[in-house]
């Protein structure tokens, strides 16, 4: 089975559920019409399903590899890249000035989802460039701008992001990597950095490195971390690549899955790199480029539940075992009642991710787009809504995947019919990026630091909704708004709560704000489609009866996890 990129589902939500044509209304995405929406998405659909999508099985089969300290892609994974750079790709919302193409993020995400689907180890490269343009654009100097942005933008140069160490992962702050300035406007760069996604490959000219290191006598922790750029080679006079840096990869892991994308330990050996931003502001300068990657790797998650949820379901309508239990079925494996509550779940819960990620997208959109009170409330809406986008669509192509592998049945343990292939490659989007604890936990810390306004906003949306649907589907419209008020009790409960009280349940608290979201959207376009109210009927009244349960769970507080010592966990 080849992959098909659902467009139709996309543009569905974007126009029915999220209203997404506020985004065009404004002036900053006024070319963002629904005409050239429909160009783009069915130029980007042609891309992966043509060309993308046949590559896929080769990067799990051939992986990237270290040639005589060259590191070789997969096969066909040059003319994927070539074609990804050559069609604007890259720099789809990149500055016009350096010529990018300006859109908004729920459009690029919606073509990031397609890329994924069809190809997700290739499609992890123009996702670091991306991040990288964001970063270099409101942090950079005029000189970095004008030297790197327009080769980034057009693929020609490719970007990384360098923060992991052996002793620093999560806690970033204890970074060793140094900087030593030269004395010339640039900085000698030393250290080594672990779990770098394309650090090195042969699929474009140049690879710039964005490097979190510490100045001497820079102040302990993360306020201490400049970030500077580093590319594999220095620039000549006239632009192009130059002589070789003292930056460079020295062996490529061996993963799980992923296989396609070389994932490197980068030495940096007095690497002649440049500021970005002002010293001590490598953090921030950082979470540009981290928070548009968590919507981005979000999608990644999602795009495995896609395609893993097509794979599934072809898979069912083909195989015959067993009696029909269903009068009138179709003599397939989907008349059983089991695989049919598979196939419903993978189905509600894909949706139900696209629609938290295009949501979270849409509001960022507007907060560039709007200004004063109108862009901050959108600004705080996204920011709420980013690590459940990271954290649940990740969660959801791993659970999806999986499931898919169960739908297989046995068939599904054998790789040669690909349905393996979505959970090795997915399973570490649950971990990059920030785990998805670590975004649970900023969910219940940072982003209720005011008061829980917006989630609290959020809820009054679910509210509504629930008081929409009451005539049309009332059983549906009690059961979200129950769930709504659980889920707002609890919000209060955490807003109250000491911090580490929030943080042991931050992670089923996460769950069950995104389930519900999932009924909210769910109904809303069951309400514009009826065709629709199955999927929502079998969301609401079966995967939400977790909310009520996860609530409760999230309200326990940490005590009961400390009630055994190290020694007792060991016995």
């Amino acid at each position: 089975m080849s992959y098909r990129a659902p467009v139709k589902e996309m543009t569905f939500y974007l126009d029915n559920v999220l209203d997404a044509g506020r985004i065009s209304e404004t002036e900053k995405f006024a070319e963002a019409t629904a005409d050239m929406t429909e160009a783009i998405l069915g130029e980007a659909a042609r891309l992966s399903e043509e060309v993308l999508a046949p590559l896929n099985v080769a990067g799990d089969l051939h992986p990237a590899h270290l040639e005589n300290g060259v590191t070789r892609c997969s096969p066909g994974f040059d003319d994927g890249y070539k074609a990804i750079s050559e069609g604007g790709w890259v720099g789809m919302a990149g500055a016009p000035e350096f010529g990018g193409m300006g859109l908004p993020l729920a459009l690029t995400s919606c073509v990031g989802e397609m890329m994924s689907g069809a190809c997700l180890s290739l499609s992890l490269n123009p996702l670091m460039t991306q991040g990288q343009i964001e970063a270099l654009e409101h942090h950079a100097s005029d000189e970095i701008k004008a030297l790197y942005l327009p080769k980034l933008i057009s693929g020609q140069w490719t970007g990384t992001m360098n923060l992991t160490e052996a002793g620093a992962g999560s806690d970033v702050g204890a970074l060793r990597t140094k900087a030593v300035d030269n004395g010339d406007g640039t900085y000698a760069v030393t250290g080594q950095k672990i779990f770098i996604s394309w650090g090195d490959h042969d699929v474009a000219e140049n690879i710039c490195h964005l490097v979190l290191a510490r100045l001497p006598g820079a102040v302990a922790g993360t306020k201490g971390i400049s970030l500077f750029l580093v590319p594999k080679f220095l620039p000549d006079a006239n632009g192009n690549p130059g002589v070789a840096n003292n930056a460079g990869a020295i062996s490529l892991e061996h993963k799980m899955g992923l296989h396609g994308s070389p994932t490197a330990i980068m030495e940096f050996a007095g690497a002649t790199g440049w500021m970005v931003g002002p010293e001590g502001g490598g953090m921030a300068a950082m979470f540009t480029m981290m928070n548009n990657a968590r919507i981005g790797v979000g999608v990644q998650g999602l795009s495995q539940a896609e395609a893993a949820t097509q794979k599934a379901l072809e898979y069912a309508g083909e195989r015959k075992q067993g009696r029909s239990p269903v009068e009138g079925g179709t003599g397939t494996i989907l008349d059983h009642a089991d695989v049919r509550r598979n196939i419903m779940t993978m189905k509600t819960l894909t949706s139900v991710a696209r629609a938290i990620i295009l949501d979270a997208a849409i509001s960022m959109d507007l907060s560039k787009g709007l200004d004063g009170d109108a862009a901050h409330t959108q600004a705080a809406r996204a920011a709420f809504l980013t690590p459940i986008a990271k954290a649940f669509g990740t969660d959801t192509g791993c659970e999806v995947a999986e499931i898919g592998v169960q739908v297989h049945g046995g068939m599904g343990y054998i790789e040669e019919t690909g349905a393996a292939q979505f959970y090795r490659d997915v399973r570490v989007t649950a971990i990059y990026e920030g785990t998805n604890g670590i975004q649970a936990m900023d969910m219940v810390g940072r982003k209720l630091m005011d008061g829980g306004v917006a989630a609290f906003a959020l809820l009054g949306e679910i509210s509504l909704t629930a008081a929409q649907a009451e005539a049309e589907a009332p059983d549906l419209a009690a059961f979200l708004a129950a769930a709504e008020m659980s889920l707002n009790a609890t919000t209060h409960w955490m807003v109250d709560a000491p911090m580490n009280d929030r943080f042991a349940g931050a992670v089923p608290f996460l769950r069950a704000f995104a389930l519900t979201l999932g009924g909210h959207y769910l109904l809303k376009a069951a309400m514009v489609d009826a065709s629709r109210m199955p999927l929502a009927r079998f969301h609401i009244r079966q995967t939400m009866q977790q909310v009520d349960a996860l609530c409760s769970a999230a309200r326990e507080g940490a005590s009961t996890l400390y009630a055994l010592d190290a020694a007792a966990l060991g016995a």
